[in-house]
């Protein structure tokens, strides 16, 4: 698919495109750029398929800038879909295996119309469509975060840990995501080749100032899950330490008891308690009076 960057995007042949009348985005299968690599006169080899197609980078070299997209889903960000580009000063071409390219001009095309349309532009409202709806998912993320560390206070075995990590991880996905998107746009501002107009050059600030507020969230409500993780971590571990107090003041309270029944259970000969007529009955109130002093002296001392 072929499109000249003017007023809008507008769809076009190659042929328009060959024509030079405007700047222009294409979007190309790894095997239709390898085909048609040389119609752009890029001078340009890359591989889009060579398996580097797992981070968001930018490379400058001689007469072009290349390199990838690595999108991961924001439902689920250990899903990533990743595309390369390559561009000069004439236009911009995405080398797509799948359709996410596409999917993101196609939105372009709809709901953009520019008064001074140029390829910086462009690449602004590119990146943009990536994070569209990236504010909305990181604060979807805090409420979810919120209500776990509501039940973490009150009954933290209400609290999925699992779903913890996973929000944890999805965090930091899209953190990396945006520290990578932030050096892609440090490096077009960078404009090494001089590719593009100087004047244009504040589109990738305010894409980077924006990434920047992204990322700087992401890392905010990746510290909010941390600490969700640390409360809850306390949490088991007071009730364990509760479990743990009961049970030694249950031993400290059966421990006499224990003496006096492995003493009188000796059975020796000249015992005289063992032929006496209150033996029993004694034995049996001392161990009362014992449990009952070990109860009010626990009590006294707040351990029960």
């Amino acid at each position: 698919m072929y499109y000249l960057i003017r007023e809008k995007l507008e769809e076009c042949e190659k042929s328009a495109v060959a024509a030079g009348g405007a700047q222009y985005v294409a979007v190309l299968t790894p095997e239709e750029w390898r085909a048609e690599k040389d119609d752009f006169d890029m001078g340009i080899d890359i591989e889009p398929d060579s398996g580097d197609l797992f981070t968001t980078k930018a490379q400058v070299n001689y007469d072009s800038l290349t390199g990838s997209f690595s999108i991961p889903d924001r439902e689920d960000t250990s899903v990533e879909a990743a595309f390369s580009f390559a561009l000069d000063e004439k236009g911009i071409v995405f080398i797509d295996p799948g359709n996410t390219a596409s999917e993101i001009i196609s939105n372009i095309t709809k709901t953009k119309k520019w008064r001074l349309p140029s390829l910086e532009r462009f690449i602004y409202d590119f990146i943009e469509q990536i994070v569209s709806r990236d504010r909305e998912v990181l604060e979807k993320y805090d409420r979810e975060l919120d209500e776990m560390e509501s039940l973490a206070a009150k009954d933290p075995e209400k609290v999925t840990l699992e779903r913890l990590y996973d929000v944890k991880n999805g965090i930091r996905d899209l953190r990396i995501h945006y520290e990578q998107l932030l050096d892609l746009s440090q490096e077009l501002e960078e404009n090494e080749n001089n590719f593009f107009k100087h004047d244009n050059l504040r589109y990738f600030r305010l894409s980077s100032s924006r990434i920047e507020r992204l990322r700087d969230s992401a890392a905010s409500v990746g510290d909010h899950a941390s600490q969700i993780r640390d409360i809850y971590m306390s949490s088991l571990d007071v009730k364990q330490n509760r479990i743990m107090t009961i049970l030694t003041v249950v031993t400290s309270i059966f421990l006499p008891l224990t003496l006096i029944a492995g003493w009188y259970g000796m059975n020796f000969k000249y015992m005289p308690e063992l032929a006496w007529r209150w033996g029993y009955p004694v034995v049996i109130a001392v161990s009362v009076l014992i449990v009952v002093v070990s109860i009010w002296f626990f009590k006294k001392k707040k351990w029960l």
